[in-house]
């Protein structure tokens, strides 16, 4: 076990290289420069020349990509040219509304859908079967924005239980700690619908995954075991065959928490939610390469950690993975 983590842990170091690597030249390759949008605006050529020597964009490549390991080894993400403001700084409240955000509608999502995908595998064969099928093919095929929108229609407009988007109050005072800004009822109050919205659209996956690994579980002879023991259904059900049938579910939930957290751009724009999707998509539109590295850095770690996480999980969880 412990070569087997040493082993991750080297492929951890060599991903991360790549991934910065290839984010690096992502931003370089590309045309355009912080000075595109505004040369229509009346910059001249020697203004536009010593603002790129100011972020030391017409140094060689080389030299600007050993700066850029330098600053990432260091915490340091670097300056935006939009906000003229450190990018962590920025970053960190963005980072965090889209973490509450897709962590919310994940927990909602794969709690509901192992639980419904255990019980309609249970089923299989009958009517309610086929109906919590229908339900999960329909959230499976439905966009976000549209699913958003429904959401939008019912409870904000016709209803009016719920704001329809934001993260607060518009006028409220803003917060002065991560306490105020996150522990308090304005903020769970805008939060639902978007967290319903992202629940809605990622709960079709676990259902299906885990009705599918149910079936197999279920043909087993050791299910038929405890049925001859007498055990009531909801004990072989949610103690024996759910429990044997959720081992692949742990790659599956690891691989879309990362992703969901670079996923959550639709949602944050129908529900005008300030967090990670939509400042990636504004700074490539600015060109802001420190602020969009830093969006693209910190979304790509999640989902580099995250498969880790599984490796290691999953080996613990099934030790024949450990074996080559």
């Amino acid at each position: 076990m412990r070569k087997f983590i040493v082993r991750r842990v080297a492929y951890l170091i060599l991903t991360y290289w790549a991934f910065i690597t290839i984010l690096f030249l992502i931003f370089r390759v590309t045309p355009g420069d912080p000075t595109t949008l505004y040369i229509p605006e009346g910059m001249s050529q020697a203004e536009r020349q010593a603002t790129l020597e100011r972020y030391g964009l017409t140094d060689p490549l080389y030299v600007q990509y050993v700066d850029y390991l330098r600053m990432l080894l260091s915490g340091d993400l670097g300056t935006s040219y939009r906000y003229n403001a450190p990018v962590w700084d920025v970053l960190t409240t963005k980072f965090w509304n889209t973490i509450f955000l897709m962590a919310g509608a994940m927990t909602i999502a794969y709690t509901f859908g192992i639980a419904f995908g255990a019980y309609i595998g249970w089923l299989r064969g009958t009517a309610k079967e086929k109906y919590g099928m229908v339900l999960a093919l329909i959230a499976r095929s439905s966009p976000e924005f549209w699913i958003g929108i429904v959401l939008l229609s019912i409870f904000v407009f016709q209803l009016g239980w719920f704001p329809w988007g934001g993260i607060r109050e518009i006028g409220a005072e803003a917060p002065a700690s991560f306490f105020d800004r996150y522990v308090n009822w304005g903020f769970v109050y805008h939060l639902v619908l978007p967290v319903l919205t992202g629940a809605i659209y990622y709960m079709a996956q676990p259902i299906l995954l885990m009705r599918s690994s149910m079936i197999s579980v279920l043909n087993t002879d050791y299910i038929e075991i405890k049925k001859a023991e007498g055990l009531s259904n909801y004990t072989i059900l949610y103690k024996h065959a759910a429990r044997n049938s959720i081992l692949p579910m742990v790659t599956v939930v690891a691989l879309v928490a990362g992703l969901s957290v670079g996923g959550s751009l639709v949602i944050e724009t129908v529900f005008s939610w300030p967090g990670m999707g939509r400042e990636m998509v504004e700074s490539v539109h600015h060109n802001d390469y420190p602020m969009a590295q830093g969006a693209f850095f910190l979304m790509g770690s999640v989902v580099i950690f995250m498969n880790f996480i599984a490796d290691i999980a999953y080996a613990f969880l099934d030790p024949r993975v450990r074996y080559e």
